[in-house]
């Protein structure tokens, strides 16, 4: 009966290692403060493709997940539109992706990004992650999910991640903007001030 349980113990941990090695780990790490982002090329509502390297005058971006149709994504698609007019002229734009796969979650599509985008009048870049990759690298997990980077030289270094703000869904309400705080310390050459938040939203569909 020992030499059973024994048995029994040690294929369970080989099950669990090879679920580690196999799925878990692949999406566990993304980014931590001060790693180093890698770029993308991703496609535009525009149908243009779009990466970081494009825009050479900026001094880092507002990296967010969102989608169509999470309702915390829908109640922050202003606050994303204010974070692009008030620091894209400061050299910091908003690059919006969705990593959500259509075919798990209804009215991700394409086609569906594009008419949210032309509705919403959106100023900034709204990219299709189409296989789902960009949002693993970064670690991404909710929509919406924020990533700020600072160019450093050659380098894209994560100065922020988390939510928006701290007001889940009203705008009216926000009381620290952690955003836009993050990006006046990076503007101001002063320490980010919290680094990482809890982003609040809808589980990624992919």
């Amino acid at each position: 009966m020992k030499s059973l349980k024994v048995l029994i113990v040690l294929t369970l941990v080989l099950v669990v290692s090879a679920l580690g090695i196999a799925g878990f780990n692949q999406f566990k790490s993304g980014y931590d403060i001060g790693d180093r982002a890698s770029d993308f090329r991703l496609k535009d509502v525009s149908g243009e493709l779009v990466s970081l390297s494009d825009f050479g005058e900026a001094k880092g971006f507002i990296v967010v997940f969102t989608c169509n149709t999470c309702p915390f994504a829908i109640a922050n698609q202003e606050r994303i539109q204010a974070l692009d007019a008030a620091f894209k002229p400061k050299g910091y734009p908003v690059i919006a992706i969705n990593p959500n796969n259509p075919e798990v979650k209804s009215g991700e599509s394409y086609a569906e990004m594009q008419k949210v985008a032309k509705d919403l009048g959106v100023t900034y870049p709204y990219l299709y992650d189409a296989n789902h990759e960009v949002y693993a690298t970064y670690g991404a997990t909710k929509t919406p999910h924020v990533y700020v980077l600072q160019k450093e030289e050659d380098a894209l270094i994560v100065r922020y991640i988390g939510a928006i703000d701290d007001s889940v869904r009203d705008a009216a309400s926000v009381t620290h903007a952690f955003v836009a705080d993050a990006v006046e310390a990076l503007l101001n050459d002063t320490s980010v001030t919290p680094e990482t938040t809890k982003a609040i939203g809808c589980a990624i569909k992919a």
